[in-house]
Protein backbone atom coordinates (compact mmCIF):
# COMPACT_ATOMS: atom_id res chain seq x y z
CA UNK A 1 0.00 0.00 0.00
CA UNK A 2 1.41 3.45 -1.03
CA UNK A 3 2.28 5.53 1.98
CA UNK A 4 0.13 8.34 1.38
CA UNK A 5 -2.52 5.85 1.60
CA UNK A 6 -2.08 4.55 4.68
CA UNK A 7 -2.08 7.70 6.06
CA UNK A 8 -5.10 8.90 4.72
CA UNK A 9 -6.76 5.67 6.07
CA UNK A 10 -5.80 7.20 9.61
CA UNK A 11 -6.89 10.78 8.62
CA UNK A 12 -10.01 9.92 10.73
CA UNK A 13 -10.84 10.32 14.34
CA UNK A 14 -9.49 7.19 16.54
CA UNK A 15 -13.00 5.43 16.82
CA UNK A 16 -13.20 4.99 13.25
CA UNK A 17 -9.21 3.97 12.32
CA UNK A 18 -9.30 1.15 14.55
CA UNK A 19 -10.35 -1.77 12.36
CA UNK A 20 -7.49 -0.43 10.42
CA UNK A 21 -4.93 -1.22 12.66
CA UNK A 22 -6.57 -4.27 14.26
CA UNK A 23 -4.29 -6.91 12.21
CA UNK A 24 -1.79 -4.37 11.17
CA UNK A 25 1.61 -5.10 11.70
CA UNK A 26 4.37 -2.55 13.34
CA UNK A 27 7.77 -3.14 12.50
CA UNK A 28 11.07 -1.79 14.31
CA UNK A 29 14.53 -2.21 12.79
CA UNK A 30 17.39 -1.22 15.03
CA UNK A 31 20.83 -2.54 15.90
CA UNK A 32 19.64 -5.32 18.51
CA UNK A 33 17.81 -6.52 15.31
CA UNK A 34 14.21 -6.15 13.82
CA UNK A 35 11.21 -6.61 16.01
CA UNK A 36 7.57 -6.75 14.25
CA UNK A 37 4.53 -6.98 16.50
CA UNK A 38 0.92 -7.91 14.51
CA UNK A 39 -1.34 -5.37 16.73
CA UNK A 40 -4.71 -7.36 18.16
CA UNK A 41 -5.44 -4.39 20.71
CA UNK A 42 -6.10 -1.15 20.55
CA UNK A 43 -7.63 2.03 22.35
CA UNK A 44 -9.12 5.28 21.05
CA UNK A 45 -8.67 8.69 22.38
CA UNK A 46 -10.31 11.92 20.93
CA UNK A 47 -8.28 14.56 22.03
CA UNK A 48 -9.91 17.88 23.78
CA UNK A 49 -12.97 16.13 24.10
CA UNK A 50 -12.51 12.85 25.31
CA UNK A 51 -11.29 13.42 29.34
CA UNK A 52 -9.48 10.47 29.02
CA UNK A 53 -6.76 11.70 26.46
CA UNK A 54 -3.74 13.35 27.54
CA UNK A 55 -4.74 15.97 25.31
CA UNK A 56 -7.62 16.75 27.17
CA UNK A 57 -6.95 20.03 28.38
CA UNK A 58 -5.19 20.97 25.49
CA UNK A 59 -1.56 21.24 24.07
CA UNK A 60 1.24 20.87 25.80
CA UNK A 61 5.51 20.41 25.56
CA UNK A 62 4.59 16.67 26.78
CA UNK A 63 1.58 15.82 24.21
CA UNK A 64 2.70 18.14 21.25
CA UNK A 65 2.73 14.78 18.75
CA UNK A 66 -0.85 14.07 19.68
CA UNK A 67 -1.64 17.34 17.65
CA UNK A 68 0.26 16.78 14.90
CA UNK A 69 -0.48 15.06 11.36
CA UNK A 70 -1.75 11.57 10.93
CA UNK A 71 1.01 8.65 10.64
CA UNK A 72 3.48 9.44 13.37
CA UNK A 73 4.07 7.43 16.54
CA UNK A 74 3.02 9.60 19.90
CA UNK A 75 5.23 7.69 23.00
CA UNK A 76 4.82 9.14 26.87
CA UNK A 77 6.69 7.43 30.06
CA UNK A 78 3.60 6.38 32.49
CA UNK A 79 3.81 5.48 36.71
CA UNK A 80 7.72 6.48 36.71
CA UNK A 81 9.05 3.48 34.50
CA UNK A 82 6.75 2.26 31.65
CA UNK A 83 6.73 3.66 28.14
CA UNK A 84 3.60 3.38 25.77
CA UNK A 85 3.11 3.81 22.35
CA UNK A 86 0.36 5.28 20.05
CA UNK A 87 -0.91 6.41 16.81
CA UNK A 88 -1.81 9.89 15.98
CA UNK A 89 -5.02 9.85 13.80
CA UNK A 90 -7.18 12.53 12.39
CA UNK A 91 -6.21 15.78 10.83
CA UNK A 92 -3.72 18.03 12.58
CA UNK A 93 -5.16 20.21 15.47
CA UNK A 94 -7.46 17.12 16.37
CA UNK A 95 -5.12 15.38 19.01
CA UNK A 96 -6.89 11.94 18.37
CA UNK A 97 -5.00 8.57 18.43
CA UNK A 98 -4.69 5.31 19.34
CA UNK A 99 -3.21 3.27 22.12
CA UNK A 100 -1.42 0.16 20.80
CA UNK A 101 -2.52 -1.93 23.53
CA UNK A 102 -1.46 -5.57 22.59
CA UNK A 103 -0.25 -7.79 19.94
CA UNK A 104 1.59 -10.77 18.88
CA UNK A 105 5.36 -11.14 17.91
CA UNK A 106 5.67 -12.28 14.35
CA UNK A 107 9.41 -11.58 14.18
CA UNK A 108 12.11 -11.55 16.38
CA UNK A 109 11.28 -13.26 19.03
CA UNK A 110 14.92 -14.06 20.51
CA UNK A 111 15.14 -10.17 20.56
CA UNK A 112 11.65 -9.13 21.83
CA UNK A 113 12.38 -11.88 24.51
CA UNK A 114 15.79 -10.70 25.94
CA UNK A 115 14.04 -7.13 26.10
CA UNK A 116 11.25 -8.23 27.66
CA UNK A 117 13.64 -10.08 30.56
CA UNK A 118 12.28 -13.61 29.12
CA UNK A 119 8.55 -14.12 29.91
CA UNK A 120 7.30 -17.23 31.24
CA UNK A 121 5.63 -17.30 27.55
CA UNK A 122 5.82 -15.79 24.20
CA UNK A 123 1.64 -14.54 24.61
CA UNK A 124 2.99 -12.15 27.01
CA UNK A 125 5.79 -10.64 24.86
CA UNK A 126 3.63 -7.57 23.99
CA UNK A 127 0.54 -8.39 26.07
CA UNK A 128 -0.02 -5.23 27.41
CA UNK A 129 0.84 -1.63 25.82
CA UNK A 130 4.05 -1.31 28.13
CA UNK A 131 5.31 -4.81 27.17
CA UNK A 132 4.33 -3.87 23.88
CA UNK A 133 6.51 -0.80 24.15
CA UNK A 134 9.53 -2.66 25.06
CA UNK A 135 9.42 -5.83 23.39
CA UNK A 136 10.13 -3.27 20.03
CA UNK A 137 12.51 -1.47 21.68
CA UNK A 138 9.91 2.29 22.03
CA UNK A 139 11.10 4.84 24.17
CA UNK A 140 10.79 8.94 24.33
CA UNK A 141 13.30 9.03 21.87
CA UNK A 142 11.42 7.77 19.32
CA UNK A 143 8.41 10.29 19.79
CA UNK A 144 7.16 11.82 16.52
CA UNK A 145 8.88 9.11 14.86
CA UNK A 146 6.90 8.47 11.40
CA UNK A 147 4.95 5.27 11.68
CA UNK A 148 5.44 4.50 7.81
CA UNK A 149 9.02 5.76 7.28
CA UNK A 150 12.40 5.26 9.11
CA UNK A 151 12.84 2.80 11.70
CA UNK A 152 9.47 1.98 12.68
CA UNK A 153 7.57 1.04 9.38
CA UNK A 154 3.50 0.39 10.20
CA UNK A 155 1.84 -2.05 7.40
CA UNK A 156 -1.78 -2.03 7.50
CA UNK A 157 -3.55 -4.95 5.95
CA UNK A 158 -5.05 -4.72 2.95
CA UNK A 159 -8.60 -3.97 4.51
CA UNK A 160 -10.17 -3.27 7.83
CA UNK A 161 -10.64 -6.04 10.33
CA UNK A 162 -14.43 -7.49 9.59
CA UNK A 163 -16.37 -5.85 12.14
CA UNK A 164 -17.61 -9.53 13.08
CA UNK A 165 -14.26 -10.50 14.29
CA UNK A 166 -14.04 -6.95 16.60
CA UNK A 167 -14.61 -6.90 20.25
CA UNK A 168 -15.13 -3.67 22.23
CA UNK A 169 -15.39 -2.54 25.63
CA UNK A 170 -14.38 0.17 28.62
CA UNK A 171 -10.64 1.31 27.82
CA UNK A 172 -8.50 -0.53 30.60
CA UNK A 173 -7.26 1.76 33.66
CA UNK A 174 -9.08 5.23 33.10
CA UNK A 175 -10.45 6.49 35.84
CA UNK A 176 -13.40 8.62 36.09
CA UNK A 177 -15.20 10.79 33.71
CA UNK A 178 -13.63 8.88 30.29
CA UNK A 179 -13.65 5.78 31.77
CA UNK A 180 -16.18 2.56 32.06
CA UNK A 181 -19.03 1.77 30.30
CA UNK A 182 -19.78 4.82 28.42
CA UNK A 183 -16.37 5.01 26.84
CA UNK A 184 -16.31 1.93 24.94
CA UNK A 185 -13.74 2.85 22.82
CA UNK A 186 -10.96 -0.58 23.40
CA UNK A 187 -11.13 -2.66 20.49
CA UNK A 188 -9.79 -5.87 20.03
CA UNK A 189 -9.66 -8.83 17.40
CA UNK A 190 -12.36 -11.35 19.27
CA UNK A 191 -10.42 -14.32 20.44
CA UNK A 192 -6.79 -13.83 19.90
CA UNK A 193 -4.90 -14.78 23.26
CA UNK A 194 -2.23 -12.18 22.97
CA UNK A 195 -5.62 -9.83 24.32
CA UNK A 196 -5.06 -8.23 27.85
CA UNK A 197 -7.35 -8.46 30.38
CA UNK A 198 -9.63 -6.05 31.14
CA UNK A 199 -9.08 -4.21 34.37
CA UNK A 200 -11.05 -1.05 36.08
CA UNK A 201 -9.44 1.59 37.07
CA UNK A 202 -7.88 1.53 40.78
CA UNK A 203 -6.42 4.54 42.72
CA UNK A 204 -3.02 4.38 43.50
CA UNK A 205 -0.13 6.33 44.48
CA UNK A 206 1.90 7.88 41.56
CA UNK A 207 5.00 10.04 40.99
CA UNK A 208 4.85 13.64 40.61
CA UNK A 209 3.90 14.38 37.27
CA UNK A 210 2.68 10.65 36.42
CA UNK A 211 -0.57 9.96 35.51
CA UNK A 212 -3.40 7.12 34.53
CA UNK A 213 -4.27 8.55 31.14
CA UNK A 214 -3.67 6.54 28.40
CA UNK A 215 -2.83 8.98 25.29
Amino acid sequence: MDVSDARSLLAVPATEAAPWLLGAVLHRESDEGPVAVRITEVEAYLGEADPGSHAFRGQSARNSTMFGPAGHLYVYFTYGMHYCANVVCGQAGQATGLLLRAGEIVEGSATARHRRNEPRTDLDLARGPARLARALGIDRELNGADVFTGPLRLELPAAPADPARISRGPRVGVSGEGGGEAYPWRYWLTGEPTVSKYRPAVKRRRPAGATAQKA
